[in-house]
C-alpha cells in the first residue's frame, strides 16, 4: 500500500454503464490492496452495498486523493469542489477526448499501480471566478476551470458590452458573447471559437470573441493576474447568462458588470510518469506524427 495516498475517492458519471462496470473494478481492486475507498453519493448505489457513500465535500475533506471516472464534463464537475482542498485528482477516461483523463478504463491497473506508489507527474491548474455585479452589488459568482462565458442565454443573437482590463478601456464590442478561458479551457470552447491553445504552465487567460461584428477583433491573451471586465450595455435585451464550464449559469441583466479573475483555488492534477502534452494534443487533435 502506497505511503503517498491512504484514503482514495471514487467519483463518477451517474446512470453510465461504463463508467459504473469502472467504478466496480476500481473499488473492487483498490479494496484488495487495502486502500480505504470512498464513493461519491451519486455513484455509490452502483458499485454496491459495500461501498462507503459519502458527498463529494467529504471526500475533498478526507480523502488524498479523487479519481474521476468519465469525460472531461465530470473532471469540470469535480474539480470545482475538489480544488478548494489539498487532494490530487486523476482520470479515467470514459468520455469522448478526455484532456483531463489520462488512464483508460479497461487497463488502469498498471499505470495506476505506480502512481500509487509515487511515480506520477503532478500540474497545478489555475481556476477563475466569475462574478455578476449590479448596481455595485454583488449577486452571483462561480468558479469555473475552463471558462467563463457571456452569451445571451437561449437564443443566439448579437449583444453589446465593453471590456476592460485592470479597470483600462480596452474596447467596445458587438457579437454573439465573450469567452475568457484558462490554458486548460484552451483546447475546449475556446479553441473552438478561433482562439489559440495556451499551454498549460502560463499563467495566463485569452478572451475570446464569439462571431464579433467587425474582422479586425482577434482574440487576446492577457495575464492571468488581470481583472477582466465586462460592462454589459443597459440597451441588451434581457435573458443573458453567464456560464462557467457550461455547467453553472449566472443570470445577467442589462447594464450589470461581469468580473473574471484568477481564483485563489488550484486544482492538483497528476498524471502517470512520462505525461507528455504536446503527445496529449497530437491524439486528441488529430495533428500529424513526425516525418523523420
Amino acid at each position: 500500500m502506497s505511503n503517498t495516498f491512504h484514503t482514495i475517492g471514487l467519483i463518477g458519471k451517474p446512470n453510465h454503464e461504463g463508467t459504473s462496470l469502472t467504478l466496480k473494478r476500481l473499488h473492487h481492486w483498490l479494496t484488495m490492496q487495502g486502500y480505504n475507498v470512498l464513493v461519491e453519493e451519486r455513484v455509490a448505489k452502483e458499485v454496491g452495498p459495500h461501498a462507503l457513500s459519502v458527498d463529494l465535500l467529504d471526500i475533498g475533506d478526507q480523502a488524498d486523493l479523487a479519481i474521476v471516472v468519465g469525460g472531461d464534463g465530470n473532471m469540470l464537475g469535480a474539480a470545482r469542489v475538489l480544488a478548494r482542498f489539498d487532494i490530487s485528482v486523476i482520470g479515467v477516461n470514459r468520455g469522448n477526448l478526455g484532456f483531463l483523463t489520462d488512464l483508460a478504463p479497461d487497463s488502469f491497473e498498471e499505470q495506476l499501480s505506480k502512481v500509487l506508489d509515487g511515480e506520477f507527474d503532478t500540474e497545478h491548474r489555475f481556476l477563475i471566478e466569475a462574478e455578476v455585479h449590479r448596481h455595485g452589488e454583488l449577486k452571483s459568482s462561480n468558479t469555473a476551470v475552463n471558462e467563463a462565458v457571456l452569451h445571451p442565454g437561449k437564443i443566439a443573437h448579437m449583444i453589446e458590452f465593453e471590456v476592460y482590463i485592470d479597470d483600462i478601456f480596452m474596447y467596445s464590442q458587438r457579437a454573439d458573447g465573450m469567452i475568457v478561458s484558462t490554458p486548460t479551457g484552451s483546447t475546449a470552447y475556446s479553441l473552438s471559437a478561433g482562439g489559440a491553445i495556451l499551454t498549460p504552465n502560463l499563467a495566463a487567460m485569452i478572451l475570446v470573441p464569439m462571431f464579433p461584428h467587425t474582422l479586425s477583433c482577434r482574440p487576446i491573451v492577457v495575464d492571468a493576474c488581470s481583472i477582466i471586465k465586462l460592462v454589459v450595455s443597459p440597451h441588451n435585451g434581457d435573458n443573458l447568462e453567464v456560464s462557467c464550464d457550461g455547467h453553472v449559469n449566472l443570470s445577467v441583466l442589462p447594464g450589470d458588470n461581469i468580473i473574471v479573475k484568477r481564483s485563489s483555488d488550484t486544482l492538483r492534477l497528476i498524471h502517470p510518469k512520462g505525461h507528455n502534452y504536446f503527445r496529449v494534443l497530437r491524439t486528441k487533435l488529430g495533428w500529424g506524427s513526425k516525418l523523420f
